[in-house]
Order: structure tokens, then sequence, then C-alpha cells
């Protein structure tokens, strides 16, 4: 079938219906699944379970299954199911007219993929094995957050709410914010690969065939972070990432508002990026609280008690 012949395909599906019904169950599937997240430990990194068949490389999965929301957000992009006119992309003709605030969005979120997806796992020197079942929910929840994120800022409503936002204060003041916790995460994220990176120096990372030996091996990558945040927080950049998605939040919705809506189900009003935030501090808060528990069973009275999991001095 010609290319053609698949772009007329895709254009007879409802967009409308699809993206109202794929946000809806997008909110509440993982407004429930994350408080579930409480009871138990997922299966990668810190509580990998590398002696079960459905255990796959750490580093291929995790490239695999960050790539699918960037992926998503480019086809729909590509398609941009709620305007007429493609998203403003910064061509020769363009340039002298510059370029527009979706675009600077856009390439805010893909500067974001490229180091989380590419960038990050493969400057990583080990990294613990994953579950099927985590590379699943992770594509679960990577898919419509691609697609949702691109229908809404590609859409015509959005583009005329950000008419003239790049002569706005705030919202360069905003980007800036951003730019600032982008930053916060590859620092913090360099402190934990030179833990690693020690570790491996030393021989203690090796592969090894017994059981015992490999969890041995696998929690010699772990050491006490210190720097930055982490004088506050087990997870400096679980509570990086909530900041910076408040600001794209902010800088892509019409009102805050809409933040108060997240908690009433199926409501259509609350845009995407707002949802995005919801679900990412309902799937991330119980993660931090599981791993800061670990530090403290794993280091014992070396760990400092005045350290939070993930909200300085309260959480």
């Amino acid at each position: 079938m010609a290319m053609a012949e698949y772009l007329a395909l895709v254009k007879q599906i409802d967009f409308g219906y699809l993206y109202s019904v794929t946000k809806q169950w997008f909110l509440v599937g993982f407004a429930l699944l994350g408080p579930v997240t409480f009871t138990y430990d997922a299966p990668f990194g810190k509580f990998a379970t590398p002696d079960s068949v459905l255990s796959v490389d750490g580093v291929k999965s995790w490239i695999v299954m960050e790539l699918v929301s960037p992926l998503a957000f480019l086809v729909t992009a590509y398609l941009h199911p709620f305007s007429a006119m493609p998203l403003p992309l910064p061509s020769l003709a363009r340039q002298a007219l510059g370029i527009s605030p979706q675009f600077v969005l856009v390439a805010l979120y893909l500067v974001h993929y490229l180091n989380r997806a590419i960038v990050s796992p493969l400057r990583t020197p080990s990294r613990s094995s994953s579950h099927l079942a985590v590379v699943s929910v992770a594509v679960a929840f990577n898919a419509p957050n691609g697609f949702l994120l691109a229908a809404f800022l590609t859409s015509a409503s959005t583009a005329s709410y950000l008419t003239g936002a790049l002569s706005s204060a705030r919202f360069w003041a905003g980007i800036a914010l951003w730019a600032a916790g982008f930053a916060g995460n590859v620092y913090h994220d360099e402190i934990l690969l030179n833990i690693r990176r020690k570790a491996i120096a030393k021989g203690k990372a090796r592969e090894l065939s017994d059981y015992d030996d490999r969890k041995r091996a696998q929690r010699s990558h772990y050491a006490i972070p210190h720097g930055g945040l982490y004088s506050l927080v087990s997870f400096p950049n679980y509570l990086l990432r909530m900041g910076r998605m408040v600001l794209l939040a902010a800088a892509r919705s019409a009102q805050f508002a809409e933040a108060g809506q997240l908690l009433v189900p199926f409501m259509d009003s609350v845009s995407p990026p707002w949802v995005f935030l919801f679900v990412e501090i309902t799937t991330m808060i119980p993660r931090a609280v599981r791993g800061h528990r670990w530090y403290y069973e794993r280091f014992k009275e070396s760990y400092p008690r005045e350290r939070r999991a993930v909200i300085p001095w309260l959480l």
C-alpha cells in the first residue's frame, strides 16, 4: 500500500473521539495505578530481578521504551489533527519572521527526550536489567503521552492562545526556569553516573552466574549520593522533573485553574499538559518513597536522617 493510501486511511480516524477517550483513560488508569505502586517494588533499577526469564537488558530496553513518546509526538505533530496547518517550523522562508512559541515548546520536549532516551542511557556505564512488565507499562504511558501533547500543542486553539507569547516576559521566565531544571537533572544524573563508574573501576559490578552474587554486584552500583539537591532529597531528578512539568503545563495551558479539575474523572476540559503533570506525580512519588526506604535499609545509620524522599522537608 502506498504512503498516500496510508495517509488517506489515517485521516478517516475520528481524532476528536480518540483524543478525548485517550486522555480520559490515561488520566484515570495511571491515577489508579500510581498509588498501588506504594505496595510493591517495580522490577527495575534498585529492585531489578536479574534471575527472571522476562528480564531484559537495562540500557536497550530503556532506549526502546523512552523513544516511544517522541516518536508518537512527531507522528501526531506531522498529522496535526486539530489544525488545518502543520506546526510552523523554521524553514528558510520563515527564518526572517522568526519561530513560533509552539516550536519553542516542541524543541524543549524533544531536547528532554533526546537526553532521556538516547544521550543519558548511552552514557550510563551500567544499568540493572528491566522486567518486560515495566517496559510494557512504560510504553503504555509514553504512547498516549506523546500523542496527547502533540495533538494539543499543534492545535489551532493552542496556537491562538500562544499568539504573542514570544514577547511575554512570563513565557521566557518559564523557559529559563525549565532550562535550569533540565541542567539540574543532568547534573544530578552525573553524580549517579560517577558512583557507577567508580564501582566498575573497582571491579565490583561484574556479571556473575550465582544469583546472590549478581544481587551483590547489582547493589554495588549504589552508594550514598552527595551534592546539589541530594542534601535535601533522595530523588532530586523526580523533584526537578515535576517542577519542569508544572512550568510547561502553565506555558502550554490557558489557565492554572485547570489543575483543580484533575481530581474530576473524565473532564474533557483538562488539557494534556496538566493531565501529564498529574500522572507524573501519582507515579513518581510512590517510586521515590520506596526507593528512599531502600536507601535507609541498604545504608542503615550511614544514610542522612534529614534527607527526604522527593519533597524537601515534607516527604
